[in-house]
């Protein structure tokens, strides 16, 4: 397979274009064989968006397949989850009424207090 061959290298791509395709110009071939070389470094650097190898596929489907050994659910009587009243309910919901769960007023964030920079003459103090 080509894509076995190519390499990192402008010079290597060039040649290695030259015996697998008929380029018209040798500006389009160094075209061609530069932006290979830009992509093969990128890909080295990690995933590509729309570009797949089936080494990148394996990857990806390896950690979607992960699970982790101990749940964020399991949660001990020492120390509970920490949720808000619309959290509870929604646990309640799904059938999670026998986890062990604080329940933690939310304060909507208010407001900062802007600092305001002193301008002479302005008249505020």
């Amino acid at each position: 397979m080509v894509t076995d061959h190519i390499l990192p290298y402008h010079s290597t791509n060039k040649r290695l274009l030259d015996e697998v395709a008929a380029v018209p110009s040798k500006r389009l071939r160094n075209k061609v064989a530069g932006f290979t070389t830009h992509l093969m470094k990128r890909i080295q650097k990690g995933p590509v968006r729309g570009i797949s190898f089936k080494l990148q596929e394996e990857e990806r489907e390896r950690k979607d397949q992960y699970v982790p050994d101990v749940s964020a659910l399991a949660a001990n009587a020492e120390s509970p989850l920490e949720v808000d009243n619309e959290t509870k309910d929604l646990l309640k919901s799904l059938g999670f009424d026998d986890l062990n769960v604080n329940v933690v007023n939310v304060s909507a964030n208010a407001p900062r207090e802007r600092k305001t920079r002193f301008v002479p003459g302005s008249g505020r103090a």
